[in-house]
């Protein structure tokens, strides 16, 4: 592969799901509106915003587990696009999903659900080879070989997204999709399961897209950010340069609520409040999406979205005012 060539490329992305509105009409709920990003080989992309903006739709559909409705989908070069390229890139892709006590089945034990999808894949020729890889997998996040018989419910929540975890490494995947993997763990565990997500990374060579609405969890893990609002990507940047200078109004805001554990920093930061509630999907404002709570907001924002462009070297920014504002 190419140096400078993706890993992950999204162009265009759009979701819509028809909502019926009564009386044999529906109209669409535009989850992802248009969403483009690349995701390089090796790199963790942290991918924020508000609940309902449609973090957790990019990542199933970038898997399939949503017909996406516009758009395309690469993965190393290549266009996702028939069923035989779906069963392909799911050999490479995999998720890791938000709440370990639904996404386990409660009537399989630990090894039938790490060996699932070798079982699907048939990357196993013998049972002792599965059986093997099983445990492989469990020291990898890690589990003890005596769990293996044991079943979902008799595990801590940690416990649980380990295996989940054990799960989707079993595919030997290139990218992970983790969908808000701690956001149900408590804080204590959270930070073991990002310590792992590191070594993971470092030991096998993954690649992640990190779903998440916790800021301080993506700043520790992620590469690169991208804040998304009401089906739209309105910021992408370095790590780094999305905590020190967030140009988008939006960005600003997520970035004033995160807590600081000094309290002299703490009282000199300035908090900024947005004014009224996120808009319905369904009913979203004209032009820019964000312009109903934006302080900056003018007629232009009403008039037409603004576009994706790049600001400064990485730096990306949907608004029409980022060199008036900043």
């Amino acid at each position: 592969m190419p140096e400078n060539r993706p890993l992950i490329e999204v162009k265009d992305l759009k979701e819509y799901f028809m909502i019926n509105t009564g009386l044999l009409r529906s109209k669409p709920l535009k989850a992802v509106d248009g969403v483009s990003f690349s995701i390089q080989k090796g790199e963790t992309l942290g991918l924020v915003g508000e609940s309902g903006c449609g973090k957790t739709t990019v990542g199933r559909t970038i898997l399939h587990l949503y017909k996406p409705t516009g758009g395309e989908i690469w993965y190393d070069g290549k266009q996702i696009r028939t069923k035989a390229d779906i069963r392909e890139f799911r050999k490479k892709a995999t998720m890791v999903f938000q709440d370990p006590y639904s996404s386990l089945n409660p009537r399989m034990t630990v090894s039938d659900i790490i060996g699932e999808p070798l079982d699907v894949h048939n990357l196993c020729k013998t049972k002792a080879e599965r059986q093997d890889r099983i445990l492989e997998l469990m020291d990898y996040v890690g589990l003890n070989s005596e769990h293996a018989a044991r079943y979902a419910h008799e595990f801590s929540g940690g416990q649980r997204q380990r295996i989940g975890i054990a799960r989707a490494l079993a595919v030997d995947p290139d990218f992970i999709v983790c969908d808000e993997p701690v956001s149900a763990l408590d804080v204590s565990i959270q930070a073991q399961v990002i310590n792992m997500f590191d070594d993971l990374q470092e030991k096998l060579g993954l690649t992640y897209l990190f779903i998440a609405h916790d800021l301080l969890v993506v700043r520790h893990i992620s590469d690169r950010i991208a804040v998304m609002y009401l089906g739209h990507m309105v910021e992408l940047a370095s790590a780094g340069e999305i905590y020190d200078h967030p140009l988008h109004p939006y960005s600003q805001s997520l970035l004033s609520a995160v807590p600081v554990p000094d309290p002299q920093v703490a009282r000199a930061n300035k908090r900024i409040v947005l004014s009224g509630d996120i808009p319905s999907p369904l009913n979203a404002p004209s032009g820019c999406p964000f312009r109903t709570r934006c302080r900056y907001a003018c007629d232009k924002c009403a008039e037409s979205m603004p576009p994706f462009e790049e600001v400064s070297a990485g730096h990306f920014v949907a608004c029409h005012r980022v060199a008036e504002v900043n």
